[in-house]
């Protein structure tokens, strides 16, 4: 009996999004929001590579590499998902792709097994499952072979965005074939010479390879990188489902993708690289139109989500988050409505909006980094109004959950329970409050607010002073072990 293969899924979550403002900011990026179904792109990233148990594979727990800003983002999402057996690895500062799987590859081998790794973005998305999950089968059992292998995404449609692959015409048994050439970014002309020819795939960033073979390949054809992030991996800390790298030794590993880094360099270097197609309705995501694109549509080519009204409108895509959006007579429009932000965009310009992002981030305004909708590892809060020397927040605190300990020096706070039971601790008082009732914090008192129950706390916060800022916190304790103005 054939002995199985042993699998370690790797799910690449950093990435701003900034194509997908003001849905997507960099605190809350687009592989956490949920754009298509029920599941975040990140939560069905989860779910599509669990389906790998239902093969003959030995799959071993899923390995997140995420940034820190993001890591309580991760665990609420895996905890929806009954995943509690995931590890996380947090990077302190983004250092691409490269090292990401270098890191995964080390992990993987602590325990003196040598799995194979399927290396995945987490903002990407597939509309056939089953298709995916049979190419993917195809890419394990080719890089068991020894060969480091590509999922490449068959073109159906011409697009320069995309790198692409060439290869050759002899499929091998698990239909994978060698890769020939790598092409970046090409023209339109070229990019419609390669879609009519059917020797090329698009390169969709998943990459399936044994991690004894990563490691000896990269040590080899970027010795710079994989000697930098040996020197941080080996300071590791764990802290429960995190696993912490030494910062200041990462800080110095070089910024390199996998293509780069790598897979590029592979053929030059005499080290066997394979493709295998995949046919499944794949999207990145990458846009606006290729969110329009990928989505079911009316009769008149529009998508529509939320409160919205159109007349005379056609091929467009309109989204509502909390307001009634009406559009007339308009075509090849894209509008997207938050509580903070509103885009109007031509569908097809809408690459432009990562422009957008750069000004906000430029002028220092929080609009490209935040939503409106603030996570934290307790719940979220919202601010619903704000003027001088007042502030009004919407609080949801999760069943089970408390903020930390904390006083501020520069304002005061009244709570209105309006759903669920709060428990405050004030000062050397502890109260308990259920809906309508209120209580008021003074300034610089000592204070903590948690919820007790097993359904959702929400409060109305006001807060009065000189002051109002988010690093107006001393934190005494915390149960997520943050610092002051995380």
């Amino acid at each position: 009996m054939k002995k199985a293969i042993n699998v370690s899924p790797v799910i690449l979550c950093g990435g701003t999004g900034s194509r997908l403002w003001p849905l997507s900011r960099s605190a809350y990026p687009k592989q956490f929001i949920t754009l298509i179904g029920s599941e975040s792109l990140f939560q069905q990233a989860v779910i599509r590579l669990r389906q790998l148990k239902t093969i003959d594979f030995n799959t071993n727990d899923t390995l997140v590499l995420t940034n820190e800003e993001h890591r309580f983002v991760v665990l609420e999402q895996l905890k929806k998902l009954n995943d509690t057996s995931a590890k996380v690895f947090l990077e302190p500062v983004g250092k691409n792709t490269a090292p990401a799987l270098t890191i995964a590859a080390m992990l993987a081998q602590q325990d003196d097994k040598d799995p194979v790794l399927v290396v995945t973005p987490s903002d990407q998305i597939v509309r056939e499952t089953d298709g995916f999950v049979k190419a993917l089968s195809n890419c394990i059992k080719a890089a068991n072979e020894e060969s480091i292998v590509i999922m490449g995404i068959t073109p159906d449609k011409t697009e320069t965005g995309y790198g692409y692959i060439k290869h050759g015409l002899k499929a091998g048994q698990f239909n994978d074939f060698d890769v020939e050439q790598f092409i970046e970014k090409p023209s339109l002309e070229k990019a419609e010479q390669y879609v009519k020819s059917k020797d090329y795939l698009w390169n969709g960033g998943i990459f399936v390879v044994k991690a004894s073979i990563w490691l000896n390949t990269i040590r080899s054809l970027s010795p710079d990188i994989f000697e930098a992030t040996l020197n941080a991996f080996e300071k590791n800390i764990k802290d429960n489902q995190f696993i912490r790298p030494d910062k200041e030794n990462f800080s110095k590993i070089p910024s390199e993708s996998i293509d780069y880094a790598v897979i590029e360099k592979c053929n030059a270097a005499g080290i066997p690289l394979k493709v295998v197609p995949l046919n499944a309705g794949w999207s990145d995501l990458g846009s606006w139109d290729s969110l329009w694109s990928f989505e079911d549509k009316n009769e008149k080519g529009n998508v529509t989500h939320g409160d919205v009204v159109t007349e005379d409108t056609k091929d467009s895509f309109i989204h509502s988050t909390h307001r009634l959006v009406g559009a007339v007579g308009v075509k090849d429009i894209i509008i997207v409505e938050t509580a903070d932000a509103v885009l109007v965009a031509n569908r097809n310009n809408s690459q432009g909006v990562k422009d957008i992002v750069n000004k906000l981030n430029s002028k220092k305004r929080t609009e490209g980094v935040y939503n409106s909708k603030v996570h934290r590892p307790w719940g979220w809060y919202m601010t619903i109004d704000e003027g001088k020397n007042f502030k009004v927040k919407r609080i949801q605190v999760n069943p089970g959950a408390s903020l930390s300990l904390q006083k501020h020096s520069k304002r005061a706070e009244h709570w209105v329970v309006v759903k669920g039971t709060a428990k405050v601790e004030n000062g050397d008082k502890e109260v308990v409050l259920t809906e309508n009732e209120s209580t008021f914090i003074p300034l610089g008192e000592l204070h903590r607010l948690s919820n007790p129950m097993k359904i959702p706390l929400e409060i109305i916060e006001v807060q009065s002073g000189e002051y109002l800022g988010e690093d107006d916190i001393e934190r005494i304790e915390d149960n997520y072990g943050r610092n002051t103005n995380d």
